[in-house]
C-alpha cells in the first residue's frame, strides 16, 4: 500500500470540517424556511420574514447557495409570508 502524504491527509481533515459546517448552515436555512410556511398568522409570519432573509444573504455569503437562487428564495419567502392567512 502506498504511503499517504501529510498533505492529503490534512486535506481530509479540512474537508470534513467544512462539510459539517456547511451541512449545519443549510438545514439551519431549511428549518427557517419551513418555520415560516408553517406560520399559523399573517403577524407570525411578518416577525418571520426578516430572520429568513437574514438566513438566506449568509448562506449567500458563505456560497451555500447561488445569488440568483437567494433571490428567488427571498422573493417566495416575502411572498409567502404575505399571502398566509
Amino acid at each position: 500500500m502506498a504511503k499517504t502524504s501529510l498533505s492529503v491527509l490534512k486535506r481530509e481533515r479540512q474537508n470534513r470540517k467544512r462539510r459539517l459546517r456547511n451541512l449545519k448552515d443549510k438545514k439551519a436555512l431549511k428549518g427557517a424556511l419551513k418555520k415560516l410556511r408553517s406560520a399559523k398568522s399573517k403577524d407570525e409570519a411578518q416577525k418571520l420574514l426578516p430572520e429568513v432573509q437574514s438566513q438566506i444573504d449568509k448562506s449567500t455569503r458563505k456560497h451555500l447557495v447561488h445569488r440568483n437562487t437567494a433571490r428567488r428564495l427571498k422573493s417566495r419567502a416575502a411572498r409567502e409570508a404575505a399571502d398566509s392567512d
